[in-house]
């Protein structure tokens, strides 16, 4: 019995599914300009907003909150600030501050798609999954070409057990982005879910087409072809998971 079980637990483990990356977009400014130190004049809105923006792009994370918070005090308002200092609240940890920052860029932009994009992940994060869902239809009622909010749908609805559903917004996604790897390779973990062995693997191999060093994509192309019978080639996309990503 013990070996039994041991046996399953390996299965369990060959055949698990990666989960549902979502994008979380960072806006940005090119046109950086430093605030000057060696002078006592107050800097400007601009300024201290490109001074934020480029110090989060080059991943200063505790300088650039510095920044966000100094602008936030002055109480001026751009919802591109409140959108950016969301994400570096998530980064931090900090999720309700998050939700806070970008509901707070919604309000002074009611038609910011990406801050509803990524409000819905900040609520997924949080458990609220129903929110979230509906926060990420809200981007996509205002962006309806929106590849990524029908990605980030696709996970939502599957978590909920909509998996019929998933497979919708999973195909519109790469009706919109035909290269987009990561929905064919979450398509087929629903496909795999709904019975589909041949069509999961299908869609498996195509995220591998577009993106050969996708070692996720030969993980999960492993295990399909493992329930399919097909113990070589099981063995060879495995192997080549593990060529890619050595631990």
């Amino acid at each position: 019995m013990e070996k039994s079980n041991k046996k399953n637990e390996e299965n369990k483990k060959a055949n698990d599914i990666t989960s549902f990356p979502v994008p979380f977009d960072l806006e940005r400014n090119d046109n950086s300009i430093s605030i000057p130190t060696n002078t006592t004049a107050t800097p400007s809105k601009e300024q201290i907003i490109n001074q934020a923006f480029q110090l989060h792009s080059q991943g200063n994370i505790q300088e650039a909150a510095k920044y966000y918070q100094y602008f936030i005090k002055k109480d001026f308002s751009d919802p591109k600030v409140f959108f950016n200092y969301g994400v570096l609240l998530k980064d931090l940890g900090k999720l309700k501050e998050a939700e806070v920052a970008l509901k707070k860029a919604i309000k002074i932009k009611p038609n910011f798609a990406n801050a509803y994009l990524n409000l819905g992940i900040i609520l997924k994060d949080l458990g609220n999954i129903k929110e979230a869902q509906a926060s990420t239809r809200k981007a996509i009622q205002i962006d309806p070409n929106y590849a990524d909010a029908y990605y980030n749908l696709g996970g939502m609805l599957k978590d909920l057990g909509k998996l019929k559903e998933a497979e919708v917004a999973l195909k519109k996604a790469i009706e919109i982005k035909p290269n987009f790897a990561n929905a064919y390779l979450n398509l087929g973990i629903i496909l795999k879910d709904l019975g589909n062995i041949k069509e999961a693997q299908a869609s498996t191999r195509k995220a591998i087409q577009i993106d050969p060093n996708y070692a996720d994509a030969y993980y999960n192309l492993g295990g399909m072809l493992k329930d399919l019978g097909k113990l070589k080639e099981a063995e060879v996309a495995l192997k080549k998971a593990i060529e890619i990503k050595p631990n």
